[in-house]
This record gives structure tokens, sequence and C-alpha cells, in this order.
């Protein structure tokens, strides 16, 4: 098929070179023949010899400036502006060629001959070329696309939506065609856009669907600020027409605005905030030429975060991970976007500390972060040691390499669920916040003594480690605290997607249950800014605006998909889950608020605890967990006052 095109596409341009040459010839005979009457008799012979001799001359000229200006080279179906400017100026220069050449090298020719000449030839050249546009349209406006088309709203007249429209009105391909568009500027109501009509504003968008039949909304306001478009998408939902979207204001700028682009709209377009903004080139300056470990880079951080430190020319990047599949996919993906990166892929598990040791020695990674833990509430709950040998200790294993190796940052990933935690998941992050903030108070106070060693194997893998001279270790380790990651492996969104596909019922555990949410980049973003932030000891807190009733997402997303909740598509209540709460919180009620540079990033403050009774329930703890007993949890409470099992 894509054969047949280039050779569609190669005989058209042969034929519209073939027409280019004799129409622009006879456009200056035709102003030779009006000068003289229309009489062919009357013309002098020395014109017309002249004009006969200056053909091949011209000919040759007048194809490489069409060539040249790409007059060959357009759709013009799509033909606009731009190309209507490449017209005038070749006709321009090779106008000015013709009266230059054809005078001195032959003859003086009569000035009507030169101006109507120029002025039939532009009219021919840009005639042939805008009437196939202009059949299209002409056909587009009678209504010519029949069958199973979809009428389609477009909201937003702008830029973003002109281009839309004219791909929709001008694909022959396209089985969509628009019939209204919304737009806020009161300024463009009641007019047309290529025989469109404007409508109003968002308050017309049920009232348009209805009257105009609409099947598709298309959504192309990227430059709307996230509360516009949760309004305007809030109203839309309401309609059950499909929902397509541009995701952002760059796609605008880059010129990459076309129905390629739109995608299907995403319950994170409905969060009602914001996307946090950060400068990452200003962050991720910290991290050219540095070599930096990243523990389960597989994973939907881990992996993200490999994705933006691989665009700032890191000297090397080491993923880590225990799921080998994982961290089969973001490897080919990152040599296939980036072959010339240093990339080191290993499988181990952060438990064991003989291998996180090697990998230390090996790589001495400048930066680490730690993304690596298990992260799903109820499976947890049922499998406490399990989590206290992953989360925990896996953290100190590899916060106690990065102290021996001299790293320069140490960044854990942490969650909301950590704070006043109700599950040994979330008390397990609180854990590891807590062993962060231990390693710095050990550095500056010197109490290296105090660090235990964790042997979960009981094979004496620590042995001796640490240097004779304390002051050469200045590690800065800080926690990222953040919620509920939309899109991520175990967030509710995919779950809802796959129930809503299979025909329901969507289970929610309670009608009252919220959650604070946040994406995928945000969430990186958050992780990148702490590692600049860092000083030692800090938790990075965002500020991720209200929380969001599960049962609201629910449903949004049920009508997001064209369907009524609780009629064509059921909501089932279910209860709490083992370890759940009601509602999440950023902060206990010791920890404070500090702000930073960046006005939605917090950092928490520390709350102070006996180091040398945390470090020794530590100790107890990893010996513990190899006993898999029930007694850890009695342990865990006695390390977290807050931690209250439910």
């Amino acid at each position: 098929m894509e054969k047949m095109l280039n050779k569609k596409f190669k005989l058209e341009s042969l034929y519209l070179l073939i027409y280019d040459i004799v129409a622009s010839n006879l456009s200056y005979f035709l102003a030779l023949f009006l000068r003289f009457d229309l009489k062919f008799s009357l013309i002098p012979e020395e014109y017309l010899m002249s004009f006969v001799k200056f053909i091949p001359i011209y000919t040759i000229f007048l194809v490489i400036i069409f060539h040249i200006f790409r007059l060959y080279k357009s759709l013009w179906k799509y033909a606009s502006f731009g190309e209507l400017n490449r017209i005038l100026l070749a006709t321009l220069i090779t106008s000015v060629f013709h009266i230059i050449a054809i005078t001195i090298l032959f003859n003086k020719m009569p000035r009507s001959y030169y101006i109507i000449g120029a002025l039939l030839q532009l009219v021919a050249i840009t005639g042939i070329r805008f009437s196939y546009r202009f059949v299209s349209l002409l056909n587009n406006t009678k209504g010519i696309k029949k069958g199973s088309e979809s009428n389609v709203m477009i909201i937003g007249a702008g830029q973003a939506g002109q281009v839309i429209i004219r791909e929709l009105i001008y694909s022959d391909k396209l089985s969509s065609k628009p019939v209204c568009i919304i737009d806020d500027n009161k300024e463009k109501w009641g007019y047309y856009f290529l025989n469109i009509p404007i409508v109003g504003g968002r308050d017309k968008i049920l009232q348009a669907a209805e009257k105009y039949n609409v099947d598709k909304i298309m959504v192309s306001i990227p430059s709307a600020s996230r509360k516009d478009k949760k309004d305007i998408l809030n109203i839309c939902k309401e309609t059950k027409c499909e929902l397509l979207s541009l995701p952002g204001i760059y796609q605008l700028a880059n010129g990459e605005v076309s129905l390629n682009n739109m995608k299907n709209v995403n319950i994170e377009d409905l969060l009602g905030r914001d996307s946090i903004k950060v400068n990452m080139d200003e962050n991720l300056a910290d991290t050219n030429g540095k070599t930096i470990l990243v523990t389960g880079g597989g994973g939907t951080i881990g992996s993200e975060l490999c994705r933006q430190l691989a665009l700032h020319a890191p000297k090397r990047i080491i993923i880590f991970d225990i799921y080998e599949n994982n961290a089969y996919d973001i490897e080919q993906e990152l040599r296939r976007k980036y072959p010339k990166l240093d990339l080191i892929v290993l499988i181990g598990s952060v438990r064991d500390y003989r291998r996180v040791d090697m990998i230390f020695e090996k790589y001495r990674p400048e930066l680490v972060y730690h993304a690596a833990a298990h992260k799903h509430v109820p499976l947890m709950e049922n499998s406490p040691n399990e989590t206290i040998k992953n989360n925990v200790v896996g953290t100190y294993n590899t916060a106690f390499a990065a102290l021996k190796y001299h790293t320069k940052k140490f960044v854990l990933i942490s969650t909301d669920k950590a704070v006043n935690p109700t599950n040994i998941m979330g008390a397990s992050k609180r854990i590891c916040e807590m062993i962060m903030q231990s390693f710095d108070q050990v550095i500056k106070e010197d109490k290296f003594d105090l660090l235990p060693y964790l042997d979960v194997n009981k094979d004496n893998a620590y042995l001796k480690v640490l240097e004779d001279d304390k002051e050469t270790y200045k590690t800065q380790f800080v926690a990222v605290r953040f919620g509920n990651v939309l899109g991520s492996s175990g967030s509710v969104i995919p779950l809802f997607k796959k129930q809503i596909a299979e025909g329901g019922p969507v289970t929610v555990t309670d009608p009252e249950i919220v959650r604070f949410f946040m994406t995928i980049p945000e969430a990186v973003s958050l992780v990148l800014q702490a590692g600049r932030y860092a000083k030692g000891g800090e938790i990075f807190i965002l500020d991720m605006g209200e929380p969001v009733k599960i049962d609201t997402l629910a449903r949004n997303l049920i009508k997001l998909s064209g369907y009524e909740p609780d009629v064509d598509i059921k909501i089932k209540y279910i209860g709490l889950r083992p370890g759940e709460k009601m509602y999440e919180e950023k902060l206990m009620d010791e920890e404070g608020l500090k702000k930073t540079e960046n006005d939605i990033i917090h950092i928490g403050k520390p709350i102070e605890f006996d180091l040398e009774e945390f470090l020794a329930l530590l100790k107890e703890a990893s010996d513990l967990s190899v006993e898999n007993t029930d007694k850890i949890y009695d342990l865990v409470k006695r390390m977290i006052k807050t931690y209250n099992r439910k």
C-alpha cells in the first residue's frame, strides 16, 4: 500500500510539472496575444521569435525554482497560506528573471507582456493547486460523507482546534465529521469556522450534544488550566459520548497537534488540580556525568526515574531489580532509545547484603534512588515477615552500602501510608524513613558504633565494613513521601478499567473512602527535586491537593467509558480490606511543614526518637523476621508508637 501511494504521488508530481511548464509558457504567449488585439498575424516577428527562443531557458529556470520552493512536495489537499506564500515568491523570482533574461538575451518586449504574463502564470499555478482543496471542502459542506460516520463536537476554537477540524474535514479515510464547536470566548459565538458553527461556551455542551446528535467529543484546549479542563470534562462525561483530548500544550508548541495525538480522556484529567511543575533541566543538572543506581528500577516509579535520568547525560545508570521481566522491559526500551547510554542491568534482591555490597564496591554509585519495596497492602498484611525482610532490611542494607562506599545522596521512596500506619506495609515504610534519619544522625553525631549488622541469612555478610576515618562518610539520606500513583501496578485505576471492560461490577471498598492521588511524572519529579534539595535527614512531601473519593473516581471512570454507573455498570461495595483505613494523612501530628523553593513541595519536620533504642529494635526485628512468626506485629508496634493495626 505504501509503495502504491508513493507511486501515485510521484505520478501526480510529474503531471503537475508538465502542467507548470505548459501553463507558464502559455501565460506569456497569451499576454503577447492580448497585447496585439488577439490577432496572431499582428504579432511582430521579432517578438514572436524572442519568445520561442526563450522558452527552453525559461522552462529550465522555472523548474529549478519551483523545485527549490518544494512546489512538487506539498500535499495540496491540505494547502494553506504557507503554500500560497511559496507560490507567490517563486512566481516573483521567475517573473523578474523573465524580464531581465529575455530583454538582455533577445529583445525588449512590451510592458504589458511582462505584467499580464506574470499575473496569468500566478493564476494558473495557484489555481490548479488549490482547486483540489476547494473541491474537498465543497464536497464536505454538501455532506458527501455518508454511512456509519460519527458526529464530532470540537471543544476549543483556537489553533489546536482548527488543526483538528481541518484534518477531520479533509481526510478521506476518517468516518467522523465535525458538526459543532464549543468555545468560552464570547466574541466567537455565532461565527463559523470552515462552515462549522461555534454554538457557545461550556454551558452549551449538553444542549449541543443532543441537537447535533454528537457521538464523539474532542477536547482541543491544551493550554487550559487543570481546573477548567476538569470542569469541561465533568460536563462532557454526562453526555455519554466518547471523549478524546490533547494531552498538553507542549504539542501545540512543537507543532505536533493532530488526530494521532488525541488520546482517551483518563481519570487523572479529573483530579482538579494543576500538575506539579518543576524545572527538570535544573533538577537533573546534578545527575549529569554521575553514576546512578536505581533499585526496583523495573517498577512503575523506578522505570520512570530511569527514563528521565537517561535524558540528561548520566555517566552510567545501574538498574537493580529482583523481577527479571520488568528489568528486561526497561532495559530494551532504554537501549533502543538511547544507544549511547552506559546501562547496567543487574538481577538480585536488596535483602542479600553480599549482592548489594558487591554492586556498590564495583560500580561506586554517586546517587541512589531506592524504589525497591513490597507495596500491596492486603498481600503484605498476610506476609508481615516478608515485608520486614524486603522493605526494612533491604533499605538498611542498601543504605549501609551507600554509607560504606561514599555515595553522595540516597533518596528513599516512601508513602503517605507511613503516617499513623494501620498496616504492616505502611509501618515498614515508616521504619525506613526512620532509618534515613538514623543514618543522618549517625553521620552528624559520629555514632557509627551504634549501627547494627543486620544479617538475615545468618552468614556474617557485613564483616568489617567501616573505615577508621569516620569524617569521610558524608552521604545525604532523605525520604520522599507521596500518595497513590495513578497508573501504577498497584493503583485502583487499572483494576477499575479491567472490571469495566468485563462488564462490571466495579468494586469499591467503601463509599466514603478517600485517597490522595498523583501521576507518575509528578511522583518522579518529586523524587528528583528531593535529590536536589537534600541536605540530610529530610522527609519531602508533595502538596497533592484535596483527597479524592474512590467512589467518585470509579463513577467518573465509568462515565468516561461511555456507561452509566449503577445502570450499565454496577458498583459493588466490598468493605475495607485488611490493613486499610478510610483516609490517608500526609503528616503525623508531631510533624510540621517547612517550605522549599517549590511552593507545593514541603519538608516534614523530623520527629525525634531514641537512636540507640531504635537501632537495637531494628536488629531485633531483622532477627525475628527470619523466624516467620506473628510476633513481628508486636515488635513493629514497639518501634512505631503510632502503628495501630486493623
